[in-house]
């Protein structure tokens, strides 16, 4: 007698405190530069649909210690108007007056002190990086790793989610800061930890720091290092990553590799 060897779908089940919070859902938002900048836009439209949706929505902080130059206006959401101010001042000022949030702007990095102590408001449920330092990266993945020091926290770190980009292509890559407690299932085979970007990834990003990352004089050299729509491609494509484990409470995937040049892209399976 033949048996069938029938293989379950492997799933993650988001976490029950994203799901049926009873407060607004805690996210740091690491870079306001070109995938940052539309990554808060599509979390102002989001959090807007899942209040609509009875869930209480996001609180985002956003980190950025830049400034706004003539380079960004084109390809960034940033007037001639707001040149000299802060990316993350600008950009929360006008989602606040748009939206009628109250969210909140960061003009330092996110990285330890001096005194290698955490950030005090580094708190957050999801950390979204939209950097392109690998050393910011590595500094993420460390505070990360001290998620004890949140402990009896509401907003203790669950899950980091990694954007980054080249000229023509871009990655987003979805991890969970520890595991995270799994229902039993007949029906899918369930994960309960999602490896760091940069201990999945480590070597290729050590590799790729070799690569210019200076700043650009114009818009003109700008492009030259990245296309004008591959950052918000990626920001709609990794946002819809978000909205998705909001909606369907579980990722069959937890990221995708895309090449803007050729229109592909492919999703990482679990």
């Amino acid at each position: 007698m033949n048996v069938l060897n029938i293989t379950k779908p492997t799933v993650h089940f988001a976490d029950n405190e994203l799901l049926n919070p009873t407060n607004p859902i805690s996210v740091n938002l690491i870079g306001a530069g070109g995938t940052g900048s539309k990554v808060l836009t599509a979390l102002a439209e989001m959090n807007h649909s899942l209040i609509e949706l009875r869930h209480t929505g996001l609180q985002v902080r956003l980190w950025d210690d830049d400034i706004i130059t003539s380079a960004n206006l084109g390809r960034q959401r940033f007037a001639e108007s707001e040149t000299g101010l802060y990316k993350s001042v600008a950009l929360i000022n006008r989602v606040n007056r748009f939206m009628g949030t109250n969210w909140k702007a960061e003009t330092v990095k996110f990285e330890k002190d001096r005194f290698e102590r955490f950030p005090e408001n580094a708190k957050a449920s999801i950390t979204i990086t939209c950097v392109d330092s690998v050393k910011a990266r590595f500094d993420v993945s460390e505070i990360l790793k001290g998620k004890s020091e949140y402990r009896n926290y509401s907003n203790e770190p669950k899950y980091w989610i990694d954007m980054g980009n080249s000229k023509h292509t871009g990655q987003v890559l979805l991890s969970t800061v520890g595991d995270i407690r799994q229902p039993k299932s007949e029906k899918y085979e369930t994960i309960a930890n999602l490896p760091f970007v940069t201990e999945e990834f480590g070597e290729l990003l050590k590799q790729s720091e070799e690569q210019d990352d200076t700043p650009s004089c114009s818009l003109a050299e700008a492009l030259e290092k990245q296309d004008l729509y591959i950052n918000s491609v990626l920001a709609q494509m990794g946002s819809s990553l978000l909205w998705n484990l909001f909606r369907n409470g579980l990722a069959e995937n937890r990221g995708f590799f895309l090449n803007l040049k050729n229109f592909h892209s492919q999703p990482i399976k679990l």
